[in-house]
């Protein structure tokens, strides 16, 4: 029986007090396409026993990452992780903590939250970096708004080579901001004339390097003209590994750094939760989401940590928030720190090197199968093959034979036909010598 507190004279009472005829009123921005006419086909309830035995024969239909050869990507990439990081990360005094609303009882929390920042900043090339991002689609989407007002310009541009969940989350939140996205079509090969579409109303211009397709980008070009026209650069990164082996987006240029964290010390983790990546330019900083942890000293010249810059709005007055994101998301920003910490520098360029040459040996292997071309002239650790029939039943014929064979790119932008036959395949240091041949082996015998 369920339990509802409120009575209709409740719901009528609060329908007034806001202004709406009825409850289907509160859904008039979801699309009638999203919406569900009729509950959803489950079976009747069950005890907790019955529904563990239900839920584990469902789970045994899976082919995991960890068992089989295992070659996706497309913005999340699996790792070797260290069990350093989850043995640390279980730690009570790391596990149970949640937001600094107090900073300076929130110490240790407050100091991670500073280091993975400099991490961040090193990385991307950029002055200054921030916590608390829920993802890289939402890391991508604050990004645009934030150059919103910057700028005080309302107008996006993303390139075709932006993730297209990126582009998705985007286009949402910047419709309800207000804010106004020009998107450009897919662009498998990463050609497409981006500078051309920079006019006086531009706020941004949104990259990804490496592109959803695998391309590499050379922002320095883009990064001159956007500014030639008052707009900002975003660079946006789902693959942060990539930033040990190529030219940081703040050195191409890039104003803003937006992208996804999980591939180091996060995991697959079936999709979730993950973490966003977010620096800047210093002179943006008072216009960035989240929270921005800063070093100080106490009365006694004691090294302390402290909430630089997080508006007690973001909290309490919403509506005058820079961002509503609030969620601290710690927990993936110190897994992600631990790991890149146990790396060093050296490991993680050595690691970004593993990656790109276990990439280079798996795409000539690949290339080799007649009918197979791989479309990318330069790519880090993924690249996007052209086969010589659709690639989505090729993927499901290679699962049955026990390989995690890639990404259709008809599975995340099926809207377009003329990619139905791009395969998206990531490598790794995980793959192994038998991981490569029995791939090579299987995909021969499906598109034979």
């Amino acid at each position: 029986m369920r339990y509802l507190p409120l009575t209709p004279a409740d719901r009528n009472a609060m329908l007034r007090a806001i202004g709406v005829a009825g409850i289907d009123d509160l859904f008039a921005d979801v699309p009638q396409s999203a919406r569900r006419t009729q509950p959803l086909d489950l079976p009747p309830h069950q005890g907790e026993l019955e529904v563990e035995r239900a839920l584990r024969a469902m789970a045994s239909k899976n082919l995991a990452a960890g068992d089989a050869p295992f070659f996706c990507g497309a913005g999340a990439y699996r790792h070797h992780i260290p069990a350093t990081v989850d043995h640390l990360i279980q730690r009570s005094e790391f596990l149970t903590s949640y937001t600094p609303y107090q900073p300076e009882i929130s110490q240790g929390t407050l100091q991670y939250l500073f280091e993975f920042q400099t991490q961040i900043a090193m990385l991307s090339g950029m002055d200054i970096a921030n916590a608390s991002m829920y993802d890289g689609a939402t890391a991508c989407a604050e990004a645009v708004l934030m150059a919103n007002r910057a700028t005080k310009r309302r107008k996006a541009i993303l390139s075709g080579g932006l993730h297209p969940h990126y582009r998705a989350v985007t286009e949402t939140t910047s419709h309800f901001a207000g804010a106004l996205v020009q998107a450009m079509p897919a662009a498998p090969e990463g050609e497409e004339d981006l500078i051309s579409a920079i006019d006086d109303t531009t706020a941004c211009i949104v990259v990804q390097t490496p592109d959803f397709f695998g391309n590499l980008r050379d922002l320095r070009p883009l990064a001159a003209a956007a500014h030639d026209k008052g707009a900002l650069l975003v660079a946006v990164t789902t693959e942060p590994l990539a930033l040990g082996a190529m030219l940081s987006p703040g050195e191409m240029g890039a104003d803003i750094f937006a992208g996804e964290g999980q591939s180091l010390g996060v995991g697959l983790n079936f999709g979730g939760p993950y973490l966003g990546l977010f620096a800047a330019r210093s002179s943006l900083q008072r216009q960035m989401p989240g929270r921005l942890c800063g070093e100080t000293v106490d009365a006694q010249g004691r090294r302390g940590y402290v909430l630089t810059l997080s508006a007690r709005e973001q909290h309490i007055r919403r509506e005058k928030a820079t961002s509503n994101i609030c969620t601290n998301s710690g927990l993936c920003c110190l897994a992600f720190t631990i790991h890149v910490a146990l790396l060093g520098e050296a490991g993680f360029t050595r690691l970004a090197q593993l990656n790109h040459q276990a990439a280079i040996i798996l795409s000539q292997m690949l290339s080799g199968i007649p009918g197979v071309t791989c479309l990318n002239e330069s790519f880090f650790n993924e690249f996007t093959l052209r086969l010589p029939k659709p690639a989505a039943p090729v993927v499901e014929a290679l699962a049955a034979r026990g390989i995690l064979g890639g990404v259709p790119v008809s599975r995340l932008i099926p809207e377009d036909p003329g990619l139905a036959k791009l395969l998206l395949v990531a490598a790794n240091e995980t793959n192994t010598d038998q991981d490569r041949n029995a791939f090579v082996s299987a995909l021969r015998e499906v598109l034979s």
